[in-house]
């Protein structure tokens, strides 16, 4: 009796023991996944974070729109910007819009629109050279077309030449008349926004109130 009694007694003894504790590895990891929630949060709400997003999102729509110069010159500036992120991504779409304008076949326009496809193709890379010489020869085989004018208005602008701009962008206007109107929501006639004469083009009522 008394041996089992000792027995049983051992017995309980081991299957009251509990084992030591582990380290609990969720409660480390929820630790290091808020710190970093931290600093994701403190990088969001850092002004020059929000500055480079924008510029990234802007970027993306130029890019979707196949102007790939101006997407290349605002991602140039998201990848000086704080984030890496944003960075990072900007310089994935760079190396595409890299490989697209390297794909892009010679052109062998003959008729005016085939001309003014390719200027504007041009103008959208950043090959204003070429793009003038298209849109040249556009204006030479149709010299009443008024898009052959307000694209060389927008060429104008792009390359600093704010004399010829008011020229070709007063032709088009001429040849047709809406052109005004879509000339004040284009951003490729930024360079002209300062100039008298652009806004007096653009918003004649304007002139005819005031007199």
């Amino acid at each position: 009796m008394t041996r089992s009694s000792k027995a049983h007694k051992r017995r309980n003894g081991r299957g009251a023991r509990t084992p030591a504790s582990p380290s609990n590895p969720l409660k480390k990891k929820t630790i290091e996944t808020s710190g970093a929630s931290q600093k994701a949060t403190a990088e969001i709400v850092d002004p020059r974070v929000q500055q480079q997003l924008k510029q990234y999102e802007e970027a993306l729509l130029y890019f979707q729109q196949q102007k790939f110069h101006k997407a290349k010159q605002i991602l140039e500036k998201v990848i000086a910007g704080p984030s890496k992120e944003l960075g990072d991504r900007a310089q994935v779409h760079q190396r595409i819009i890299e490989q697209r304008i390297s794909r892009l076949p010679a052109p062998t326009p003959r008729t005016p629109e085939e001309h003014y496809q390719c200027g504007v193709a041009m103008m959208n890379l950043g090959r204003w050279d070429e793009a003038r010489e298209h849109l040249l020869r556009a204006r030479k085989l149709a010299p009443k077309a008024d898009y052959v004018f307000y694209a060389m208005a927008a060429l104008d602008c792009l390359t600093g030449e704010a004399e010829a701009a008011m020229e070709n962008l007063k032709m088009a206007i001429e040849l047709r008349p809406e052109n005004r109107y879509h000339a004040r929501n284009d951003e490729d006639f930024a360079f002209l926004q300062e100039d008298p004469r652009f806004t007096e083009l653009l918003y004649p009522e304007r002139e005819g109130s005031g007199s």
